[in-house]
């Protein structure tokens, strides 16, 4: 049997126990009879309001679960973070999954792309995507069905990294925390 204990830990970057991230987690269980419905409604939330960073060209950067929620900004890897601070704290496991995408979509360049996994009976682990809606681009939550936002193109090296982690990317957290303009951070995208 697995041990979910590190997928529901908070921690400093998914700081569930923040008094505004509980009442939003609260707020987002408080019809629903079942934990599908509860990660759905958490999904839905961080998709649709929380703007991702790059889309709507917020100038600053996003770290903590508490921060985006917060500002209501963050990159991928932020809106993330308060995805899985949302999930936890509703008692379902969740970790962190990513991708590794061409930049430009020509080749190199890489950057990581942060998306989530979480833990439901009877489906198991499987992946989601709130990076955020845009023309051409569409997530939804269905539960056992992996959902990215971005489709994979092999002649360019693109990959999925199957490995669910407890915690963010190190790479990732460094990026976040020491790139703080949203012209640092898309000259210096953190790669595998």
């Amino acid at each position: 049997m697995q041990d979910f204990t590190p997928f529901l830990e908070s921690t400093e970057v998914v700081d569930f126990k923040n008094s505004e991230i509980q009442r939003l987690a609260q707020s987002l269980c408080s019809e629903s009879i079942s934990k599908e419905q509860i990660a759905k409604n958490c999904f839905n939330y961080v998709r649709d309001e929380i703007e991702h960073t790059g889309d709507f060209n917020r100038e600053f950067t996003t770290c903590n679960a508490s921060d985006v929620l917060n500002q209501k900004t963050g990159w991928c890897y932020a809106k993330s973070h308060l995805l899985c601070a949302l999930l936890r704290a509703n008692n379902i496991p969740c970790g962190f999954s990513y991708q590794r995408l061409s930049i430009d979509d020509t080749g190199a360049p890489y950057s990581l792309h942060g998306l989530n996994a979480l833990y439901l009976e009877p489906y198991g682990w499987f992946k989601i995507d709130a990076r955020g809606n845009k023309e051409g681009m569409f997530t939804e939550f269905i539960a056992g069905v992996d959902a990215y936002a971005f489709k994979l193109n092999p002649d360019y090296e693109e990959y999925n990294i199957e490995e669910v982690l407890s915690a963010p990317h190190k790479k990732v957290l460094s990026a976040l925390r020491t790139y703080k303009t949203t012209v640092e951070m898309r000259e210096n995208f953190p790669d595998d």
